[in-house]
């Protein structure tokens, strides 16, 4: 049955909402900010001025039901870790170091800013949502979210969004000046083989996608959806999610599925129309008498980064490690992929634009699991 005239008037103001943030992230004073973080937030005041609705709507249901699933699904089959191999022994080794300083970061911040008092009863979801992205990136934040219901508690969710892109954007700039620094006290410079990385993928968003392309992305996504329904009805203590992410992983080996062109541009369509509805949910006036609540929640951000800065130079440091390479694996922890690459090139680091995408499509693969690991410890 289709939706009535004005669940499609919504979607549409929806989807031009994404038009519009796609548009001003490419403008001096709102590219920092990210397409992500614009969607939510022109979302947010069209729904408190009443353009659109801020309660649930069978729309809304369906996108956090079916859009957003299918989104973390089709962008989690870029992951195929035969290419790991490629990535180097020392990136790898210190990717996976930092991943467990942000493990032990995420703990010790949430202990020391009371989060059960500070944040809330939805505490342990977010300490879960915060180790998805620092080990991670974006995808594994939403999956966590989505997991645990935190995706409509929409003052919550806008804060660790909003907290999460300051940091992101203060830890690129922190990451680009650190090696240097230290490769003039120090020099530590180790050129790697490795050849350039030539992939369009992680550097571009327009591909060239055929109509089969989508049918079978389509087919792929929604069959998955179900499929892990139903494996979750029978075993239902395994979260659906990592039933749905295990499939994505597994299917994303398979070559003919990793380089399915399309997968990138419908999971970011997705993703933005699932951070729409966030934005919908979001009460400003609420958000701004509580801005206690942001301020702790990047409180807990910088102190976990720190610690997972802390261990990841001193271990590096103790190891003798390339300094760019200590820089590009913590980026790859806490941007993600994209970002790390684009810090190697910062760096004119050619030789590590490969191993940096490469160990943070480990990040994806690994950090729904992780958070949920860490978010049902702190729940016990």
């Amino acid at each position: 049955m289709l939706p009535s005239p004005p669940l499609l008037l919504i979607l549409s103001v929806l989807l031009l909402n994404i038009v519009v943030c796609e548009w001003l992230a490419t403008k001096p004073g709102f590219r920092h900010l990210g397409t992500a973080l614009l969607v939510i937030i022109l979302t947010a005041i069209e729904a408190n001025l009443g353009l659109v609705p801020t309660g649930e709507t069978t729309l809304y249901e369906g996108i956090f039901s079916y859009v957003a699933p299918f989104s973390l699904f089709v962008l989690l089959l870029n992951v195929n870790l035969s290419d790991l191999r490629r990535a180097g022994l020392p990136m790898l080794t210190m990717f996976l170091i930092g991943s467990a300083g942000t493990i032990l970061g995420v703990v010790v911040s949430m202990w020391l800013f009371r989060g059960p008092q500070t944040v809330g009863p939805l505490h342990y979801a977010l300490a879960g949502m915060f180790t998805g992205t620092y080990i991670g990136g974006s995808i594994n934040f939403h999956a966590v979210a989505l997991h645990y219901g935190v995706s409509k508690a929409g003052n919550l969710f806008v804060a660790a969004t909003a907290a999460d892109n300051i940091l992101t954007a203060l830890w690129m700039i922190a990451t680009l000046a650190i090696p240097q620094a230290l490769q003039r006290l120090r020099p530590r410079r180790l050129v790697n083989a490795t050849t350039h990385l030539n992939n369009g993928l992680f550097s571009r968003d327009d591909e060239t996608v055929a109509p089969s392309h989508l049918a079978l992305l389509l087919a792929l996504g929604t069959g998955a959806i179900v499929a892990s329904q139903a494996v979750s009805s029978v075993w239902s203590s395994v979260p659906f999610v990592l039933i749905l992410t295990t499939l994505a992983l597994v299917l994303a080996q398979f070559r003919a599925v990793n380089r399915l062109p399309g997968s990138r541009l419908l999971g970011l369509l997705g993703v933005y129309l699932f951070l729409a509805v966030i934005g919908a949910y979001c009460d400003l006036a609420a958000l701004l008498r509580d801005g206690q609540l942001a301020i702790v929640l990047f409180g807990i951000i910088c102190t976990l980064v720190l610690i997972h800065a802390l261990i990841v130079f001193s271990i590096g440091a103790l190891f003798r490690q390339d300094w760019d390479v200590l820089g590009i694996a913590s980026q790859a922890n806490i941007g993600g992929a994209t970002s790390a690459l684009a810090l190697a090139r910062s760096l004119n680091r050619p030789d590590l634009q490969l191993p940096a995408v490469l160990v943070g499509s480990l990040g994806n693969a690994i950090g729904t699991y992780l958070g949920i690991l860490v978010a049902e410890a702190l729940r016990s």
